[in-house]
């Protein structure tokens, strides 16, 4: 069965945990902005914008493991055309090379055995990698499917076609990893860095109690925190923006 890499749903256990982080989340927005109940009724879409936020980044996770294991699987496949495979027979040996490496539940596993399935029904390879690659929406693989086409189109060198290709995707995806990794470091920094604020109030509320009290209950006090509030995320998604680096 095709999926679509597109979009992500959660399962049963990531929905219930990512609906009660977002209502802590507001609880602790609350306690440490406002403290007041009436402000806390506004904040009822949070959950529902942080399980967007969650599910984006859940989707981005597997279409970059899916990028990282594509690799993988063109050196399998340019192995097997150099040792004399057709391209249908490359492909049957790619899913048993990732099915060894990732066990038969990976989902690049799954496509390469809906793909078998489909080339034995004499679907071209070729259209069912530019399916796939339609269906992910990765960078590296489009682009392997498009030379992949052409070249079985014209009758090229398929061995020679795929090995250098995979050689120059596989030498992009590298470099990818070194900066994701490089960069795990200043990500945990920036993560650190925007939790401050937020403990540095919790830490005034605990130490100091009543030192913050002119900035509840009353409007002007609403009114700076919620400016506070505003900075603050603005600050922190820039922050997000900054240490995400795209090859």
């Amino acid at each position: 069965m095709k999926s679509n890499y597109q979009e992500y749903h959660f399962t049963m256990s990531e929905w219930i945990t990512y609906l009660l982080q977002g209502i802590l989340l507001c609880v602790l927005v609350n306690y440490l902005f406002y403290q007041n109940w009436i402000c806390f009724l506004f904040m009822i879409p949070l959950p529902l914008l942080w399980m967007k936020w969650k599910r984006n980044i859940r989707r981005e996770q597997v279409k970059m493991e899916l990028n990282y294991q594509f690799k993988d699987a063109l050196n399998a496949l340019s192995v097997s055309l150099r040792a004399g495979y057709s391209v249908e027979n490359g492909m049957r040996e790619v899913e048993s090379e990732l099915r060894n490496m990732f066990g038969k539940d990976n989902r690049l596993v799954r496509e390469f055995a809906y793909m078998n399935s489909q080339i034995k029904v004499n679907v071209p390879a070729e259209e069912l990698l530019m399916d796939f690659a339609n269906r992910c929406g990765v960078e590296d693989v489009a682009n392997f499917a498009s030379v992949f086409c052409i070249g079985k189109r014209m009758g090229g060198d398929m061995a020679g076609i795929v090995r250098s290709t995979a050689r120059t995707i596989g030498d992009k995806i590298d470099v990818e990893r070194e900066i994701h990794t490089a960069m795990a470091a200043k990500k945990m920094e920036q993560m650190v860095m925007g939790v401050m604020p937020c403990g540095i109030i919790l830490y005034l509320k605990l130490a100091s109690p009543g030192f913050l009290n002119i900035l509840y209950g009353n409007i002007l006090g609403i009114a700076v925190m919620t400016g506070c509030l505003v900075m603050y995320l603005f600050a922190f998604w820039l922050g997000r923006r900054i240490v995400n680096i795209e090859v």
